[in-house]
């Protein structure tokens, strides 16, 4: 079982066309001034060990100087598990959590529903067995509680196309044993992987 860290599964995901925010890791305070990405930021401890970042306090956002971003850096360096720093661009949007769960009886399921801190005790996920088509994409996500609450808010045919997408990774990817992009953030214009977690058998 091989536990990847943030950046290699986004960086696992972004070679498989799907949209991953701007971001960048940095070892040292003094490597900030080297950023290449406009404010506002989000900085995040990283490392193998460390899940549910915003639970734990490993997640700082709406930094706007670089005096900002070295408080919150020197702050998270004391994260348990603290290897690195990621810095990201903001992005603005409803919270949605897409994801892959490795079965006995089915093989990889695909998950939906709503994201954020509060998933675990919300629990408004709905699953597929891929392949999925348009049509049981737009089934799935009518499915969740959360739809209501989103569907004039975000572009939902952004939100398709990648649980399409993950559709065809479930299935063409194996080896996956758990997935989590949570969250996936969707707005009117775009939908962007702002965190993710991926464990490999």
């Amino acid at each position: 079982m091989k536990n990847l860290t943030e950046k290699s599964a986004e960086d696992f995901l972004e070679k498989e066309g799907f949209n991953i925010a701007k971001r960048e890791l940095i070892n040292k305070a003094s490597e900030i001034s080297k950023v290449k990405i406009s404010f506002p930021w989000a900085m995040k401890a990283s490392g193998k060990n460390i899940n549910h970042k915003k639970n734990i306090g490993a997640v700082i956002l709406n930094i706007k100087s670089q005096k900002e971003a070295e408080a919150a850096f020197n702050k998270l360096k004391n994260t348990d598990g603290f290897e690195q720093a990621i810095i990201q661009e903001m992005i603005l949007g409803e919270e949605l959590i897409l994801g892959i769960k490795k079965t006995q009886e089915f093989g990889n399921a695909i998950m939906f529903g709503k994201g954020g801190v509060d998933v675990e005790k919300e629990k408004d996920i709905t699953f597929r067995i891929p392949p999925i088509n348009n049509e049981e994409a737009e089934a799935m996500i009518a499915e969740t509680k959360v739809y209501n609450e989103i569907k004039n808010k975000i572009n939902l045919k952004e939100l398709k196309t990648n649980l399409i997408k993950l559709s065809k990774l479930a299935e063409k990817r194996k080896n996956i044993q758990e997935l989590d992009i949570n969250p996936i953030i969707i707005n009117k214009d775009k939908a962007v992987i702002v965190d993710a977690r991926l464990v490999l058998e």
